[in-house]
């Protein structure tokens, strides 16, 4: 016969309250763990910051899972208050953490990340450093990556301007926003010290923030960008009185900077800017990593576009910026 229980012992919270918080931790530990397994490589050669919010996660899950592993001593309102607010807010932190996950680099970007006899790529928390090893050319290019894309996944059709003298420095961004990395050219500028002119360049929002880098006002005893290149991009407001050269390279079957966007960037860009239109082109085929979601379908392979893209942009840096 079960005794009954003594009137002074503490209540402990409801069974649905620490099934639920039991649950949503389990959730949060497995979502962070398949997101680090299936973007690994993204995760270990990107900006810490997004490596970092999937270590705190699986620690406050487990941490979360320990304490619960029997029921806690119940509070009063405010306390079940607290939690039911803590439960969405984790909720909320794993559809967040899931968006996140990072585009991966593929192949020929992953092999062109190796250095060789024509080409040193280095590697920090913050940049990809490519850098040519034999004459260098005094123009160099700081590229600001795709919303949540591997910044790897540009070495590819990037590599060829650095087999042709230009030093390139791709920012890592902080969770991969290009916002988050506004500081990005400054930064390029700090690292490859060598360079005369810089072109500061960028994919879908990388692009747009390159585009803010370009237009900003910089001191007088600091040089600004000398070119704006555009990779599937556009600026986010006027930028007709911007003095450097810009070249705008888009795709004819971009689904997510359509042709009609370009179209329309022509208004927000100076007269004399170039453009280049990969016929067949879509918004992915600016890196190596996969299909995206709400792109439109290719009708040229990734090596054909990738070769246009490179030759316009090499162009562009070999013609009116180097002279």
């Amino acid at each position: 016969m079960t005794e009954p229980a003594s009137p002074d012992a503490p209540r402990t919270s409801p069974a649905w309250e620490a099934w639920t918080i039991r649950g949503v931790a389990a959730l949060a530990l497995v979502v962070a763990v398949v997101l680090a397994t299936l973007a690994w490589g993204a995760v270990v050669h990107g900006h810490p910051a997004y490596a970092v919010m999937l270590a705190v996660t699986v620690l406050l899950a487990a941490i979360t899972l320990w304490r619960w592993r029997r029921a806690r001593r119940a509070g009063g309102a405010a306390l079940l208050g607290l939690r039911v607010l803590g439960i969405f807010a984790t909720l909320a932190w794993v559809a967040l953490i899931a968006w996140l996950k990072p585009f991966t680099a593929t192949e020929p970007a992953l092999s062109a990340m190796k250095s060789d006899g024509a080409v040193s790529v280095t590697e920090s928390a913050t940049q990809i450093v490519m850098r040519p090893t034999g004459e260098t050319s005094g123009v160099a290019l700081a590229f600001q990556p795709g919303a949540r894309v591997d910044p790897r996944a540009y070495a590819a059709v990037l590599r060829p301007l650095v087999e042709a003298g230009h030093p390139v420095v791709v920012t890592k961004q902080p969770l991969g926003i290009a916002f988050l990395a506004m500081g990005g050219f400054e930064q390029a500028k700090a690292t490859v010290l060598e360079a005369g002119t810089w072109v500061v360049g960028g994919h879908s929002l990388g692009g747009t923030v390159a585009a803010i880098e370009a237009d900003t006002e910089y001191p007088t005893d600091q040089s600004g960008p000398a070119g704006l290149l555009l990779y599937g991009s556009y600026p986010a407001g006027d930028m007709t009185s911007y003095e450097g050269a810009v070249l705008s390279v888009s795709g004819s079957e971009d689904g997510l900077a359509t042709p009609a966007d370009i179209e329309a960037s022509r208004a927000d860009l100076p007269d004399d800017a170039l453009y280049w239109v990969v016929e067949g082109g879509s918004h992915a085929q600016f890196g190596a990593y996969g299909d995206q979601p709400g792109d439109g379908e290719p009708t040229v392979t990734d090596d054909e576009a990738r070769e246009q893209i490179a030759a316009a942009s090499l162009a562009f840096l070999d013609g009116p910026l180097e002279g």
